[in-house]
């Protein structure tokens, strides 16, 4: 995958007509629109149930077939960028992406919904590691990447929270189908402007590592379907124990072909620098936890609080103001601080403002419960996601930048994916709505001390400034020496 040494060449032989403001729009328009996907169903969920008669299985499969489908063909959709042609595959995901969100505004039934949001999964699959990798490719080393990275940091987090808020308003205005059809306008507009804007990067001679992108994508949606199951059949249940082993086996399979084959998906000299490592999986913890935050928040919202779909979204808005306004201040916190500093703070905030929720009851007044705990997330967030993008593609090989990229997205969609389930199968046993929400805010919160840890030991050593070094550089243009030296040996 070479296609990131030649850009760099285009940026510089092209000043004047690659127009990168343009470029990041695009890039962030995109995305958002990928991740606000990955959230605007939330605030509908009570509605899609009612319309379809969705068992609970049924209904964490409404989100988790577009997440499940989405992280499993994230490598493939990167090194398709490489093989055929950024631009032409970045287009090709908008046109699947918005088809396919016209087919889920349209659903009628639990197989027809389940379906349209896995195939909205593989036009996300597409445009997601191609939009990082742009980011890469048109902006140079230094200040203006760590810039973009810090943006389109910034816009996984907004676009998760301001779904909610979208969702919920079109939903109590409308229907649970609008916020899927407006894609559809948006996508062709986009559409429009890639192919007016973005530049034609030259597409490079390979082959398709077809046998990785199957055994991963089977391998976790196995995994996936048992850890769903057992909460609602139990973990001894056959129908539990046989996925979880079939999807292990097969994700070995997928790592034994990974170091055989010639042009993998996910080259595994990646996980040779820590920091990518710790990054991954605090990624993968990390969006576990707050998707399944959302998905429980907001049943809570409307089913122990009585809200409608708009009061809801709205009720995310002390998180998510406060994200945003956080979020502005990371790329001067970073240049002051270091990377990890900036990062280990957030998740500390996060993993206090979901321990905080534990104690949420449907008696307390949301003021006086909830909008505490909400502040905490969204500051932490705010904080935390912009170096933890930027943590994931440090000292990345130009060759290896595409699934650098690539497992990046990868990790925080397997990582939501796997949240859900986790987090459902933990909460199975409840009673009572509250319970069952209170109990996932448990296991979030242990899954975020893990989170905490993983980057204290992975990415703190690494990323502190030192004198003379060019600014917010620590992670987004190179990581730590020692990650450096491993690359060039």
């Amino acid at each position: 995958m070479a296609e990131f040494a030649p850009t760099h060449d285009i940026t510089r032989r092209r000043p004047q007509t690659l127009r990168t403001g343009m470029v990041l729009a695009i890039v962030l328009v995109s995305y958002f629109m990928i991740v606000l996907d990955n959230s605007i169903i939330f605030t509908g969920l009570p509605q899609i149930q009612a319309d379809m008669g969705l068992s609970p299985g049924g209904l964490a499969w409404a989100q988790n077939a577009y997440t499940l489908v989405f992280g499993g063909l994230l490598l493939l959709g990167a090194r398709a960028g490489d093989l055929l042609g950024r631009r032409r595959m970045f287009v090709v995901g908008l046109v699947l992406f918005g088809f396919a969100s016209f087919l889920v505004g349209t659903a009628q039934s639990e197989t027809w919904i389940i379906a349209a949001r896995a195939f909205q999964g593989i036009g996300a699959a597409i445009v997601a590691p191609a939009s990082l990798a742009l980011i890469t490719a048109t902006f140079p080393a230094g200040r203006e990447r760590t810039r973009a990275v810090a943006a389109y940091g910034t816009t996984a987090g907004l676009g998760a929270s301001l779904g909610l808020v979208v969702g919920g308003a079109l939903a109590s205005a409308l229907s649970w189908r609008a916020g899927f059809f407006i894609n559809v306008p948006l996508a062709i507009i986009l559409i429009l402007a890639a192919c007016k804007y973005l530049p034609a990067f030259e597409a490079h001679e390979g082959r398709f590592d077809l046998t990785g992108a199957i055994a991963s994508t089977l391998g976790m949606g196995a995994l996936v379907y048992g850890i769903i199951n057992a909460g609602e059949q139990g973990w001894t249940d056959p129908v539990t124990t046989w996925p979880i082993a079939l999807g292990a086996a097969v994700l070995i399979v997928f790592v034994v072909n990974e170091r055989r084959a010639k042009q993998p998906i996910l080259p595994l000299r990646l996980f040779a620098s820590a920091e990518r490592s710790g990054a991954a999986v605090v990624r993968l913890l990390f969006a576990g936890t707050m998707i399944a935050f959302f998905f429980f928040t907001t049943q809570f919202f409307q089913g122990v609080y009585g809200w409608t779909p708009l009061q809801a979204g709205l009720g995310f808005l002390p998180m998510s103001l406060v994200q945003f306004v956080s979020s502005l201040f990371v790329s001067r916190l970073t240049r002051r601080f270091g990377s990890a500093p900036v990062l280990v703070v957030g998740l500390t905030l996060v993993t206090a403002g979901m321990a905080w929720m534990t104690q949420l009851t449907g008696e307390a007044p949301f003021l006086a419960g909830a909008v505490g705990p909400l502040v905490l997330l969204g500051l932490g967030q705010g904080l935390a996601f912009g170096p933890l993008t930027a943590a994931g593609i440090a000292g990345a090989r130009a060759e290896d930048a595409g699934a650098a990229s690539g497992l990046v997205n990868t990790a925080h969609q397997l990582g939501s994916t796997l949240g859900v389930a986790i987090l459902t199968a933990v909460a199975a046993g409840a009673v009572t709505l509250e319970q069952h929400v209170i109990d996932a805010y448990l296991g979030g919160t242990v899954m975020l001390v893990l989170a905490l840890m993983v980057a204290g030991i992975t990415l703190a050593p690494h990323s502190f400034p030192r004198a003379r070094q060019s600014p917010a550089t620590t992670i987004a243009d190179g990581g730590s020496r020692d990650a450096r030296g491993k690359e060039g040996r």
